[in-house]
């Protein structure tokens, strides 16, 4: 099946036309045991477009159910569509100017183009959200978990190809690549950005033949200090890794797989030693400070006794002179 790029009344060229991908496609429907298995039950088409170019990819998905043939038995079919678009880096909001705000979120880019960093989602019986996901915000830890259905890639795919679909399911549409430092980063400045470590699962599992070691449970490790003024200090990351923890899973007795997804943030800052106590005066005069004052008085006490000397020679010279 193919659908046009944008709509158009002259002559159509394949050019103008885009594949519609299935995605795992079911087996064909067949009876055992008085129940018709693999009944398609929902489809789900996700279709991305661009403003300027129009259609751009168009996959669809398939969730099938197993019907009873008892009398009354029915089945009530669901049709989704989902539009998306790659956000323009010009237009995606910041998270901070220039440190993270806390509850902003996370800005992630892959070959230049800017997004939000995701989480896996729920959907309400438990299962992996095809289309919805949790956004990551700043400085809130996060734990998800969610159930994904295997059994339509199973009998036909090797070890490494279930491997990247949990992989993909984990990742979303876009697998993050660069981490904002700040919430005010720019795509085109390369020192704003830093490289996310990504530490994946071998292929084989240990004494299992039939076994294929899978990741089902990611842990998103953020690092993230306080730099500036004490007054008004800014949140920027230092690092970030994903850490995907495997586990053996047994490709032909397992149909669907518990994912778990944990988000953490450490806090690495380094505040300045506090003061001891309040500070005390230390009174440190000059060592002759004093010095004009001592002038003054050694004068006053020289002036005091010469005038004393001198008193007394004039009440000898009057005592003389009257007898």
């Amino acid at each position: 099946m193919e659908i046009l790029l944008v709509p158009i009344n002259d002559n159509i060229v394949q050019s103008m036309k885009v594949k519609v991908t299935a995605v795992a496609p079911p087996g064909a429907p067949h009876m055992k045991d008085n129940t018709c298995n693999d009944v398609v039950s929902e489809v789900i088409y996700e279709i991305e477009f661009s403003g300027t170019r129009g259609i751009q990819s168009v996959s669809v998905r398939f969730k099938v159910s197993n019907i009873s043939e008892n009398l009354g038995s029915s089945l009530q079919q669901h049709f989704t569509l989902h539009f998306w678009t790659r956000t323009l880096s010009h237009t995606l909001p910041r998270s901070g100017n220039p440190g993270y705000i806390t509850g902003a979120p996370l800005l992630i880019a892959n070959s230049g183009a800017m997004q939000h960093m995701s989480i896996l989602r729920s959907e309400g019986d438990g299962s992996c959200s095809q289309f919805l996901r949790h956004t990551v915000q700043f400085g809130r830890n996060m734990r998800t978990g969610c159930k994904l259905s295997l059994s339509q890639i199973l009998e036909e795919s090797n070890c490494s190809y279930i491997q990247q679909k949990l992989y993909k399911a984990f990742q979303g549409m876009n697998r993050a690549e660069d981490l904002a430092i700040t919430g005010s980063a720019h795509s085109t400045q390369a020192e704003e950005w830093t490289t996310i470590l990504i530490q994946n699962c071998s292929v084989q599992a240990v004494n299992c033949t039939s076994c294929c070691m899978v990741p089902v449970t990611l842990e998103i490790q953020i690092l993230w200090t306080k730099v500036g003024l004490l007054s008004n200090p800014q949140a920027q990351i230092l690092g970030a890794r994903y850490f995907y923890q495997c586990h053996p899973l047994k490709l032909l007795s397992t149909s669907r797989v518990p994912l778990t997804t944990v988000v953490t943030f450490t806090d690495m800052t380094e505040w300045p030693e506090p003061p001891r106590g309040q500070p005390q005066m230390h009174w440190k005069l000059p060592f002759d400070i004093f010095f004009p004052f001592k002038v003054a008085l050694n004068l006053e006490r020289s002036y005091r006794g010469d005038l004393a000397g001198y008193f007394l020679l004039i009440l000898i010279m009057s005592s003389i002179l009257c007898f």
